[in-house]
């Protein structure tokens, strides 16, 4: 059996219209992060929704050599866990109780008891700097307190595959790091499987173990950094002139240059 996730032949869309096209990736190996980037409406989130769950699709993900589309709701949520981009409002429950259902709602089968439940609970709100919120009602949060939360609601059942949309969108340049940091280590230290839609190359390039590009539905480039962020894919995805070089940390620095006409 091959461990990770394959992609085949992907289709996704609303109805009759179609978003993804025919996407395929290569293995995504357990203890990596993916970065998906890419112009507005290029398919990311429906690329995720679809691996997800919550959209339509044809084609196959498999994960560890299982169709995830043929999994039952239950068995999925034990294997996979979303953090869409924002959490709806009104959500009647407190920091705490969220994570906590969270984990009850798929819990791991060598923890049985609601005290175990309840510690790995906090746990999660304290790895991600919130433990001081847990009494906190979700709709009292700011957009970066509620997704930091978010963030412990979609890790604290160990997922394999970990998928988040705009994980970093509305935290500050230090929470940004923080995040960023504890998901790679996440990624590492349970061998899982993260993919993550972001807006900011600099941080997929300097998080990300490989990215993959989309625009219009297509994949138009996919690989570690330096292969998949070029000048020739920067012009194709987003209509920019850019020059991409390698700073003396070895980090990929991106300078725009210009835009092109449309």
């Amino acid at each position: 059996m091959m461990e990770g996730l394959e992609i085949r032949g992907l289709e996704a869309g609303y109805g009759s219209r179609r978003i993804v096209n025919n996407l395929s990736l290569p293995c995504l190996p357990p203890g990596e992060v993916i970065a998906l980037v890419g112009p507005n409406a290029a398919g990311k989130s429906t690329l995720m929704r679809s691996l997800a769950g919550l959209t339509p699709a044809q084609g196959e993900a498999r994960l560890d050599g299982d169709n995830l589309f043929a999994l039952s709701p239950t068995e999925r949520a034990k294997r996979v866990s979303f953090m869409p981009q924002s959490l709806p409002s009104g959500i009647a429950l407190n920091v705490f109780e969220g994570v906590f259902t969270a984990l009850k709602a798929a819990p791991p089968s060598r923890m049985v008891s609601n005290t175990q439940l309840r510690r790995r609970a906090f746990s999660a709100l304290e790895q991600f700097g919130i433990g001081d919120l847990a009494l906190h009602p979700f709709d009292n949060l700011s957009g970066g307190q509620r997704q930091l939360a978010s963030l412990a609601q979609a890790t604290v059942r160990e997922p394999r595959l970990l998928l988040l949309d705009e994980p970093t969108s509305a935290l500050d340049l230090a929470h940004q790091i923080r995040a960023m940091r504890l998901v790679r280590e996440y990624a590492r230290r349970r061998e899982a499987i993260v993919v993550a839609i972001l807006h900011d190359l600099s941080l997929a390039c300097r998080w990300a173990d490989r990215i993959a590009v989309l625009t219009k539905g297509d994949l138009i480039a996919f690989g570690q950094p330096e292969v998949a962020i070029t000048p020739q894919t920067l012009r194709l995805a987003y209509g920019i002139e850019a020059r991409v070089e390698a700073d003396d940390s070895g980090r990929l620095r991106i300078d725009i240059e210009n835009v092109l006409p449309t």
